[in-house]
């Protein structure tokens, strides 16, 4: 039988806490603050990052953007530059996330071009708008009761998210709206490195070891937490490369290169380029092997003039419609396996199309508009359908 007396309530602390020459040790716990522009796949979780094009990162086999490690060569056939405006999207949205931008084979003047973020001019008043639904579904005791508290000095409710002096913290955005129109202000210490094409001694030099050795030498030198992005336009233009640049033996061991760096890194770096198919059509087997060192694939083909002039006479298109310019052809996908190919991989099937405007670049389903026939020829064939029988008025309808 215990001798214990039922009425003392037994406690978890023990008495060497209790005492009062015993120090607290703290506890502290230790958090990695978030890396601007870097959210995890909605998939498998791995670290991606935004294109700065929203529609583009929605078609990345699901990952809601470009998983880190990974690269994307964008071809396009024509005259036209509609992946340089990807790429320009691509080098703003590092440059507001903060992140490190490598261009190469452009000067400063290429910086200066990037988009500025676009200004939403009805933000203000949505908010507003937003504020005062919010008020009214506050019933007018429960608002005064919350400013009766507050006078008293208790701590009142606070929409605040971030912590400190109590300053509002806005959620960090993803993706970005830029407007081409506008110029984005480079800050004073730009995150944008220019790395040069060097012109070889002899004819027989490539000038892609180079290009990689900057890039490691940045990489390396930098702190651990920071993103890379690496920009190539026009890979292998005449105008920009020596000619010995496009033999298998030069551009082959450049992506190879490239593509062991985003293996070495694999949560901080991306790279995105562009491809003149103009000069080298997809039917050449250096392009080919160039996609397969590539994680992903994309080809624009623009429409002729003749035809874009037809879109936008046709019958089925309003005066706000946007109207497709070309069409995008997604050939391979980064990180297509059995966790990546769901979400937005499964309309990729579909033909798909794209429209430039002032503000956005936008990738959606093409459809054809309606033809704009005889009107006439279409209630025969209906007469016919039915029979042979007169097309019935609208007062015998009627019940």
């Amino acid at each position: 039988m215990a001798f214990r007396k039922r009425n003392i309530a037994l406690t978890r602390a023990s008495a060497d806490s209790d005492a009062p020459g015993t120090p607290s040790t703290p506890t502290h716990t230790t958090t990695t603050p978030p890396v601007p522009g870097v959210r995890p796949s909605p998939i498998d979780g791995r670290p991606t990052t935004s294109t700065g094009t929203p529609s583009l990162d929605g078609i990345l086999a699901g990952h809601a953007g470009l998983p880190l490690g990974n690269s994307i060569i964008i071809e396009e056939s024509g005259t036209t530059d509609y992946a340089g405006a990807l790429l320009r999207f691509y080098a703003a949205e590092g440059v507001v996330q903060g992140h490190k931008v490598h261009v190469v084979g452009m000067g400063e003047v290429w910086g200066r071009e990037l988009p500025g973020i676009s200004e939403d001019r009805g933000s203000s008043s949505r908010k507003d708008g937003e504020e005062r639904a919010e008020k009214m579904k506050i019933a007018w005791r429960y608002e005064g009761l919350g400013q009766f508290e507050s006078s008293r000095g208790s701590p009142s409710p606070s929409r605040t998210t971030g912590q400190g002096d109590g300053a509002t913290k806005e959620p960090a955005v993803f993706c970005h709206t830029f407007d081409l129109a506008k110029r984005l202000a480079l800050p004073v210490g730009t995150a944008i490195s220019y790395v040069p094409i060097l012109r070889p001694t002899s004819s027989r030099t490539s000038p892609f070891p180079q290009i990689l050795q900057s890039i490691q030498q940045q990489l390396a030198t930098s702190p651990p937490h920071s993103i890379h992005r690496v920009v190539i336009p026009s890979l292998l233009s005449p105008a920009l490369y020596p000619t010995f640049s496009s033999h298998p033996s030069s551009i082959l061991q450049f992506l190879h290169g490239l593509r062991a760096l985003l293996r070495q890194y694999p949560a901080r770096l991306t790279a995105v380029s562009t491809l003149p198919l103009t000069l080298y059509p997809r039917s050449g087997g250096i392009v080919r092997w160039m996609e397969i060192l590539s994680d992903g694939v994309l080809e624009l083909s623009p429409f002729p003039y003749s035809h874009a002039q037809a879109l936008a006479q046709s019958a089925g298109t309003t005066k706000d419609e946007e109207r497709p310019q070309g069409m995008l052809a997604v050939h391979k996908l980064p990180v297509f396996h059995e966790k990546g190919g769901g979400g937005g991989a499964d309309d990729l099937g579909e033909d798909m199309a794209f429209t430039l405007s002032r503000r956005k670049f936008v990738i959606a389903k093409f459809s054809l508009p309606p033809l704009e026939g005889n009107t006439e020829a279409q209630e025969q064939a209906v007469r016919e359908a039915a029979g042979g029988n007169a097309m019935p008025k609208k007062a015998d309808l009627e019940f």
